[in-house]
């Protein structure tokens, strides 16, 4: 029995240090990844589109913006393809993206308002409809103030959006790795136990070989 107890004791030791080493294999390698490439900023690409559409002071202007937020959708969709651990972040970048180029749409229709009131407003002043051209030209400023309070709440519902894509994702890695840790865990305990039942049987066996010798009649 204390040969038995000796046994399990080493076994039960070396289970333990496998659960160690495992839960040590998996840090590092996660550690090597986080070296070898940084996890890409998906959150970073409706940003930059948002701030080149308020940047955008003319129809040209708010035209290159909606091909670089296009461009970064083409890129998105390809990233979803390759990297399903952060696919998300990626489908959330790409809604964002999305809306920015019909928000582009939308800020072209509103500059060429502008623009036609800008008109009418210069051709009031120079029949010397001075009253009427002002009047043009507080509806105009109301406008374009309007569209930049707009343009400024994109970009904060972009950065919100942004910052609780990444709490979601850290969570989801998080789980991920608990799931691993917790799985290596019970791979190892069922191991420990199958060796136990093994050593236990071998055990009973060789015990039951003992007893059933004595009863060999050697007088026969």
């Amino acid at each position: 029995m204390s040969d038995i107890k000796v046994s399990a004791e080493r076994d039960g030791q070396t289970i333990h240090e496998m659960i160690k080493e495992s839960r040590e294999k998996i840090q590092q390698h996660k550690q090597e990844l986080e070296k070898v490439k940084t996890k890409p900023r998906y959150g970073d690409k409706p940003l930059e589109a948002y701030a080149r559409l308020a940047r955008a002071k003319n129809k040209t202007q708010v035209g290159l913006a909606a091909g670089f937020a296009r461009r970064q959708i083409a890129q998105l969709r390809a990233a979803l393809r390759r990297d399903s651990e952060n696919s998300e972040e990626i489908k959330a970048a790409l809604r964002q993206l999305e809306k920015a180029v019909s928000r582009a749409g939308k800020k072209k229709q509103d500059i060429q308002k502008e623009e036609i009131t800008e008109s009418r407003k210069k051709r009031l002043e120079e029949e010397k409809e001075r009253e009427r051209a002002q009047r043009l030209n507080a509806e105009l400023r109301r406008a374009k103030m309007m569209r930049a309070f707009r343009e400024r709440g994109y970009m904060h519902e972009a950065v919100i959006d942004g910052q609780q894509q990444k709490m979601l994702s850290a969570t989801r890695n998080e789980l991920r790795e608990q799931a691993q840790a917790l799985s290596s865990t019970v791979a190892a305990s069922a191991e420990y136990a199958a060796q136990q039942y093994a050593a236990a049987g071998a055990t009973a066996e060789a015990a039951g070989g003992e007893a059933a010798a004595p009863a060999v009649d050697v007088q026969a």
